[in-house]
């Protein structure tokens, strides 16, 4: 029996892991990720975004899939994003020593020799060449120092006034403890 796509529970990737590429192209897994993808997941989808791998459990480029499959088909933008993601993607196994075996085209196009940096990003992994890593972080803090994004990290905490509206028939009976209005 198949595992419906909206009965699965997604796995997530948290943190920043560094580890190296051997000879063969294989790359370590990650504990914490193999854990997130669960001991039945021996395959994962490896695809180029941008300037690294992501590497997503089956049910969540699944869910990916059918995104693509509900937007606008003959958009110029998502043919081209079609293309690209999908002319991109492999199936690559993980062995029984957690680790992944990356295609060499993909870890060229990632520019991926020996070392690499594998960061969770919620519902998938990807993984960085160490300066294609540092750059991206450095020009993200940059933006984030940037004022006029009006971004507050972390969100501050709800006062009682958001997350209770007040109501417009008067003072609220539960305020007070015998159901009387308070005066």
């Amino acid at each position: 029996m198949e595992e419906s796509v909206e009965d699965f529970h997604f796995a997530v990737f948290k943190g920043t892991y560094r580890h190296r590429i051997d000879a063969k192209g294989r790359l370590p897994v990650p504990a914490a990720f193999r854990r997130a993808l669960g001991s039945g997941e021996a395959t994962v989808v490896v695809t180029l975004l941008d300037q690294c791998l992501a590497v997503y459990p089956h049910a969540e480029w699944a869910r990916l899939e059918e995104q693509l499959r509900a937007l606008p088909a003959f958009s110029k933008q998502v043919k081209a994003l079609t293309r690209l993601l999908l002319s991109r993607a492999a199936d690559c196994e993980i062995d029984v020593q957690g680790r992944i075996l990356l295609p060499p085209a993909l870890r060229a196009s990632a520019d991926l020799e020996r070392d690499a940096v594998v960061v969770g990003v919620l519902t998938r992994f990807e993984i960085w060449s160490p300066d294609s890593w540092d750059g991206f972080v450095r020009d993200s803090e940059r933006l984030l120092d940037d004022v006029s994004l009006d971004i507050q990290w972390p969100l501050p905490a709800a006062t009682p006034t958001e997350a209770t509206p007040p109501r417009r028939d008067g003072p609220s009976k539960a305020a007070h403890p015998q159901g009387k209005p308070n005066r």
